[in-house]
């Protein structure tokens, strides 16, 4: 008897230990696109126009910068809004902002209406040059949600809402359009991912 509980208190501290262990697993993810459009152009958009990110995601309704910036630097913050009413959104911070080589990371610091640990969330934007007229715009996402399981689960969708992202910015530096939740699915069927 004394070794059944002995046995079963042990698989109580594994089961513990093991959901405390899950909670603190965060997901990944690397997205890259070739864009027909130099380095400049993609790094126009997606760092000097920072707050500017509703113009180039299918998903985020409106956003702004935040405490009178004008454009992307170090430092900077947005709010990106996903629905109208503003009672989903997340509040991000541009820093590691290194125009020379064209790389930033969003960190975010605050989410409303997002199942999101902020503090372990960020996105990790690189611009490369491939030669005058075609870049390749690299995105790495790293997230936790919580509760943590909800991580694994997320995951795809999240992934194709940043390959989604990616295209609308392609479309965006070259046509000048706009794009969102209402166009994204007629602009996404002229582009082969």
């Amino acid at each position: 008897m004394k070794s059944i509980t002995t046995i079963g208190i042990l698989i109580f501290a594994l089961i513990a230990s093991t959901s405390v262990f899950a909670q603190k697993k965060s997901q990944s993810f690397t997205v890259s696109r070739v864009i027909k459009a130099s380095a400049d152009k993609v790094w126009a958009v997606v760092g000097e126009d920072y707050g500017a990110i509703a113009n180039s995601h299918p998903l985020i309704i409106s956003s702004e910068y935040l405490d009178g910036s004008l454009e992307g630097g170090e430092g900077v913050e947005r709010v990106c809004n996903m629905n109208e009413s503003g009672t989903k959104y997340t509040h991000e911070k541009q820093v590691n902002f290194d125009p020379d080589n064209y790389t930033f990371r969003a960190q975010i610091f605050h989410a409303e209406g997002i199942p999101m640990v902020p503090e372990a969330s960020f996105m990790d934007y690189k611009v490369v040059s491939i030669d005058a007229n075609t870049s390749k715009l690299v995105m790495t996402m790293n997230f936790r949600t919580k509760p943590a399981f909800m991580g694994a689960m997320a995951k795809g969708r999240m992934q194709k809402t940043i390959e989604g992202y990616a295209l609308a910015v392609e479309h965006h530096i070259l046509t000048g359009e706009t794009v969102n939740k209402d166009n994204f699915k007629g602009i996404s069927k002229q582009y082969k991912s």
